[in-house]
């Protein structure tokens, strides 16, 4: 395929628009995650060393780190540490913010992605289950619990489930670690905390694209033909309800790694999240800065995973403008 015939190719134009998109939304976010601490009312530095901190060590502190700079001076020499990884310096600990994502950033990703495989482990076949036993009016009191559990999940934010999970699992019944990551058996709380509501949100939508899909011409062939429940769902009606079901996935998706902040706290989790928590109250901007970013930009990269798996799906999406 020669370079111009290439260039032309529409998974090509599809995926210099989403790269495109992908970078601006990043200069947003880091501009704004470098704003939002200038902005802040008060001095970090005299938060960190405290009230009683001589006032030439915190000079001396704020020209070390630059923040004694104009704001345009500061902003480049933030893009120019960027570019080294270099995610400034913890004003409380006074040791690099890299260092401290290199270590929490993978107990995040890895509840994070944990929560989100069991929402669609979950939520599609529950979905699309609720919609074979209810179709057509059947089973009303079954559509009756199904609506009324998926509501009632849906409406809880994360941190109550959370609280409520620890008090019945882990201090009522004692079935569980109350906080902290001890073992495989720690992750069962905060999971469940970030994949219950989006799980219930899921199944609703699944739910309503099968019934759709369960009433088009080439699934009552199916029926007609006498082929097998399994081979009628999971191959016909399953792959025509997949990409309305993942793009609701993939907006579910940025509320459960911003849910993770409050969900780690509660859990003790050693994470970004908790780290992030904890530096707002001690005022450790550098920190919080960084972990914003940290947490866009893994947003927005989902974001490009989500589109790239439709694309796939569909492959008519990549010559349509969206």
């Amino acid at each position: 395929m020669s370079v111009p015939r290439l260039l032309r190719h529409p998974w090509t134009a599809f995926l210099g628009r989403r790269a495109a998109r992908l970078l601006v939304s990043l200069g947003v976010v880091l501009t704004a995650s470098f704003a939002m601490i200038r902005l802040v009312p008060g001095d970090p530095v005299r938060a960190a060393l405290g009230v009683d901190a001589a006032p030439a060590l915190v000079a001396a502190r704020r020209h070390r780190l630059g923040l004694d700079a104009p704001f345009l001076a500061q902003y480049r020499q933030y893009l120019g540490g960027l570019l080294h990884g270099d995610l400034g310096t913890s004003l409380v600990t006074d040791t690099p913010v890299a260092e401290l994502v290199r270590t929490r950033l993978p107990a995040t990703l890895e509840i994070a992605g944990l929560a989100f495989a069991v929402t669609l482990a979950v939520a599609l076949p529950c979905g699309l289950l609720a919609a074979v036993r209810t179709r057509d009016g059947r089973h009303p009191r079954t559509e009756l619990a199904f609506t009324a559990v998926t509501a009632g999940l849906a409406g809880v934010p994360d941190f109550v489930l959370a609280a409520g999970l620890t008090a019945l699992l882990a201090v009522g019944l004692q079935l569980l670690p109350v906080a902290g990551a001890t073992g495989a058996e720690s992750f069962v709380l905060p999971v469940l905390a970030l994949s219950l509501a989006p799980t219930a949100v899921l199944a609703r939508i699944v739910r309503a694209e099968a019934l759709k899909v369960l009433d088009e011409d080439y699934l009552r062939t199916a029926r007609a033909k006498r082929l097998s429940p399994a081979r009628r769902y999971l191959r016909h009606a399953a792959p025509n309800m997949a990409t309305a079901s993942l793009t609701v996935a993939g907006s579910l998706l940025p509320a459960m790694i911003a849910g993770t902040v409050l969900v780690e706290k509660v859990f003790a989790w050693p994470g970004i999240g908790s780290a992030m928590a904890q530096s707002v109250v001690a005022q450790d901007y550098p920190v919080v800065q960084a972990m914003v970013l940290i947490l866009g930009t893994t947003v927005l990269l989902a974001g490009l995973l989500v589109d790239v798996l439709l694309a796939l799906l569909d492959p008519r999406s990549t010559i349509r403008e969206t």
